[in-house]
């Protein structure tokens, strides 16, 4: 079955041009027109990768993702930001609150294509070789252009061959501090909630979260907290 997109954007055109495209690039996609739909929609369908606009009625954006990071089954859910909203603070912002990407628009539908499966490329890459494949059953494969289909087909590489690639655990060294940071970032906390459980203000957490992301050479919260799991550092 295809990979599922969900597109929230109260702009109609906007939601209308980006699941064409995407439609069109072969994958399902699923549009919500404020984030409260949105919200719905994500605990129905499970889509594996979210789309949305910052500035929406009823829910934004910053909103729905961090409701979107509290619930664990969506913690490493890949989270894309369309907005209108270039400065600085907002982008900070979108990352402290849990986002992967951050494309203003205008942007190039071939620029959103190419991070969409740059994350997915990542994300069923770390599911597959760690063999976390929630909601795969023996006859499913999941369809994406190229290689990922392959990936995620039980009669290209089975689980022992899988085990067998699969790198050990790294082994980096963490202050305490980081380690707790660490732990509620797998909760979906974003940097100001880690920072009222810790006491801290979002500044310190921040420095904390980059000296993560520098020491397990990952870009994201995303590809860390793949990483703390892949690796064991958190359960």
């Amino acid at each position: 079955m295809p990979l599922l997109i969900l597109v929230a954007d109260d702009n109609l055109g906007t939601r209308l041009s980006v699941s064409d495209y995407l439609e069109m690039s072969g994958y399902s996609v699923i549009a919500a027109e404020d984030g409260q739909q949105a919200l719905s929609m994500i605990e129905t369908h499970h889509p594996h990768v979210l789309v949305t606009d910052i500035n929406m009625p009823r829910m934004d954006g910053y909103e729905l993702v961090r409701k979107v990071r509290q619930h664990p089954s969506f913690r490493v859910l890949p989270v894309v930001f369309l907005t209108e909203r270039t400065d600085t603070e907002a982008r900070i912002r979108g990352y402290q609150t849990g986002c992967d990407v951050y494309l203003p628009k205008p942007f190039e539908m071939q620029e959103l294509g190419a991070v969409i499966r740059n994350l997915l490329e990542r994300q069923y890459e770390w599911r597959f070789f760690s063999g976390d494949r929630p909601g795969l059953t023996q006859p499913d494969v999941i369809t994406l252009p190229d290689r990922l289909s392959d990936w995620q087909s039980p009669s290209k590489i089975d689980k022992m061959q899988a085990e067998a690639i699969a790198p050990s655990p790294l082994v980096i060294d963490l202050t305490e501090r980081e380690k707790e940071v660490l732990v509620l970032l797998a909760t979906g906390l974003s940097n100001v909630e880690i920072g009222k459980k810790l006491y801290r203000s979002p500044r310190t957490i921040e420095k904390h979260v980059s000296s993560l992301l520098r020491k397990s050479e990952t870009t994201n919260r995303a590809e860390l907290i793949r990483f703390a799991l892949e690796n064991r550092l958190v359960n």
